[in-house]
């Protein structure tokens, strides 16, 4: 054996396998190295399955916010009517719309409409939001127009006369209503008489059910031709506000003077990010005290390793003297019982990220199978705002889970390697 031999040389290999497979009569250390390698797979896997979900549904929370609302609303600040009231409708809609398209980065600019009011169908009645948009503006909502989940078609939608509306999946349900029934729309701002202001009813045609991937939306929102919400909602000649879809929704806050000089001295915006800055700033809180929490279990399964190898070397005290004293270094003695303790890291983590990326991966079966066994009350999209648990593999989450596994497998085990390397071979043979 030489007297310095190379790093990792063959025999420090054979010499770790052999101690790894520990014999009947020293189960102990078998028992532990299984521990060991069973607590680094279930939290190497439970931190990849936890950050894949938590990116998953960011993304998916994202993506229901720019496919099926405004990235930018334009609004008027207002000026005193003719009673007082500050009025903050758009007169010049067009033109201002018009000058917000040739905005760069800027997609599409739509005037709208809004009210609120109560819609009645087959024995039920809700609360529901109107939107007034243009056909054409509507079909290019992507949550709403360009899903595959909807019924009936918008050909019909923005006709001249066309008493016709667009609704969400939940109002459909909760008015057990179908395409081609009708539902009234009951407004408390309606037709101004000489004893006051009386309700405006008028009865609408479903042609087009659409379903967002948002609960609140779908449970929510009516989609009504542009003209004929102005004359519903009394709002001839003027529009609420103006709808911009732009090219990177990310950089929106960087969109912000250009369309406030597009819009005119009296133009305020409102940017996705203002409506759920909040929410996503608390997801990514959220998601640092996961990574920290189960960082922590990463480490105490690793700590597993140190009591293995602790064991395995009291266990093994007579054959790190007896090595000794055949020539064997104490770096050799240091290696040997790292690469036990960093073999146990290495394959625990591998198996856990196996689990980990495969549950990731099939976790929509997965999810239906624990929601039919639990009776359907596992995920409650009223509460969660989205109707499936999603989950996003992306590679800097399961690099940053190996690396923290192995990086403390490796680190943890230098202690116990340190303390078989610093043994003295003659007080290990003493006693044998």
């Amino acid at each position: 054996m030489s007297a310095n031999p190379p790093p990792f040389a063959p025999f420090e290999w054979q010499i770790a396998w052999r101690y790894l497979r520990a014999r009947r009569a020293e189960g102990g250390v078998s028992v532990m190295t299984w521990i060991s390698l069973i607590g680094i797979a279930l939290a190497v896997a439970a931190l990849i399955i936890t950050l894949s979900v938590r990116a998953g549904f960011r993304a998916e929370f994202v993506d229901t916010i720019l496919g099926a609302n405004a990235h930018v609303t334009i609004y008027n600040a207002g000026e005193p009517n003719d009673t007082g009231r500050l009025d903050r409708t758009i007169p010049d809609y067009t033109d201002m719309a018009a000058r917000l398209a040739a905005v760069p980065g800027v997609t599409r600019a739509a005037p709208l409409v809004k009210g609120q009011v109560m819609a009645s169908g087959v024995g039920a009645t809700t609360g529901v939001e109107v939107f007034g948009i243009a056909a054409a503006d509507l079909a290019t909502i992507p949550r709403i127009a360009q899903t595959d989940a909807f019924q009936g078609d918008l050909s019909r939608f923005g006709e001249e006369g066309g008493e016709v509306i667009a609704i969400g999946s939940g109002i459909a349900r909760g008015l057990n209503v179908t395409i081609g029934d009708r539902i009234k729309l009951i407004s408390p701002d309606g037709v101004k008489t000489p004893f006051g202001t009386s309700p405006r009813v008028k009865t609408y045609e479903v042609i087009y059910i659409f379903t967002a991937g948002r609960y609140d939306i779908d449970q929510t929102r009516v989609y009504m031709p542009f003209t004929e919400a102005q004359s519903y909602f009394n709002r001839d000649g003027v529009a609420d506000e103006i709808e911009i879809m732009v090219e990177y929704p990310e950089t929106v806050d960087d969109m912000a003077i250009p369309l406030l000089r597009a819009a005119g001295e009296r133009g305020l915006i409102w940017t996705w990010r203002d409506a759920s800055g909040s929410f996503l700033r608390a997801l990514d809180i959220e998601d640092n005290v996961m990574f920290i929490i189960l960082s922590v279990l990463v480490l105490i399964a690793t700590m597993n390793i140190v009591s293995g190898l602790i064991m395995l070397v009291k266990n093994k005290g007579r054959d790190i003297g007896i090595l000794r004293t055949m020539g064997l270094t104490e770096a050799s003695v240091l290696r040997v019982f790292f690469l036990c303790g960093a073999s146990t890291g290495l394959i625990g983590t591998l198996i856990g990220l196996t689990f980990g990326c495969l549950f990731a991966i099939y976790i929509d079966p997965i999810f239906a199978l624990v929601d039919r066994l639990s009776g359907g009350n596992v995920w409650d999209p009223s509460v969660r705002g989205i109707y499936a648990l999603p989950a996003l593999l992306q590679w800097k989450d399961v690099l940053s889970a190996v690396a923290l596994s192995l990086g403390l497998s490796f680190v943890i085990t230098i202690f116990p390697a340190r303390r078989a390397a610093r043994m003295n071979p003659v007080e290990a043979l003493r006693y044998e």
